[in-house]
């Protein structure tokens, strides 16, 4: 298995608030972790019209009525002189790129990476390794009781110091423990769950191979939010990670390995209030 030219970009992220909006940049979210911490709410890509009839689209409009635009190519550049001019109260967050461009105007606030140290790192090793079983009441293939064993590759992302993401030991200690979690676990969807009792659980569908009625041990039945693919589990183990991780990891990518060449990868972007 080889990850060659295995490039992470800014946009392969996603960035969310806390209210679930999806954001453009890291930039973005720290504007609006800093708004959340103050307790000034906000809308997001707020649209106004200016006095010569033009709409734009800011990035940020507070409860109180300031505009924040986070100064991004030439066209922001623009768009915030032409709300400036249109005696509008604005704040700009740019990168100092911009800065000659943009130095006869006030309320400007620029943000420089060039001490900065972003890296990642991925980790494979044979006991990343976990035996499972699932249904798949949906995919009529998989919609039976059955088991696999997958290979799991983890990407860390983050800010780097001297050179270092993370002690690669550190990192393979946390990794093989939540993979423990899973390992030897039954996976099922939690909309199948019918009953439970202090041990068991009783699950229960109409599938496409007829109807299942089965009762499971709690300790060996992992429940998940959604069907028991390996997407899914990706997702689970993202979960679990990140509470683990030091928190200079900025993003978790979780490669699963279910069989030869196929499988499922995940990247997510970490918030940590």
């Amino acid at each position: 298995m080889t990850l060659a030219n295995s490039t992470i970009l800014d946009s392969d992220f996603r960035y969310i608030d806390k209210n679930g909006t999806l954001l453009k940049s890291r930039t973005e979210l720290s504007i609006a972790q800093m708004l959340s911490f103050l307790g000034t709410s906000y809308e997001y890509q707020h649209k106004m019209t200016l006095s010569s009839g033009k709409t734009v689209l800011v990035d940020f409009k507070t409860s109180d009525g300031k505009l924040i635009e986070v100064i991004d190519s030439e066209s922001d550049i623009t768009k915030y002189k032409e709300i400036k001019s249109d005696n509008h109260t604005i704040m700009a967050i740019g990168h100092p790129q911009f800065a000659a461009k943009l130095k006869e105007l006030e309320e400007i606030v620029f943000y420089d990476t060039k001490d900065a140290q972003s890296g990642s790192i991925f980790i494979e090793d044979p006991s990343f390794a976990f035996d499972y079983a699932h249904i798949l009441p949906l995919v009529e293939k998989c919609s039976i009781l059955h088991g696999h064993t997958s290979t799991v590759l983890v990407e860390l992302v983050g800010d780097m110091k001297n050179n270092l993401l993370i002690d690669f030991g550190e990192a393979k200690k946390i990794i093989k423990e939540v993979i423990g979690i899973l390992d030897h676990k039954f996976f099922i969807n939690r909309k199948y769950l019918k009953t439970e009792d202090q041990s068991h659980y009783r699950i229960s569908f109409e599938g496409p191979k007829g109807m299942f009625d089965m009762q499971v041990p709690k300790n060996t039945t992992f429940l998940l939010e959604g069907e028991a693919t390996v997407e899914n589990l990706s997702t689970e183990i993202i979960k679990l990670l990140v509470p683990k991780l030091p928190k200079n990891i900025e993003a978790v990518g979780v490669y699963i390995y279910e069989g030869y060449n196929k499988g499922a990868h995940l990247i997510s972007k970490i918030s940590k209030y």
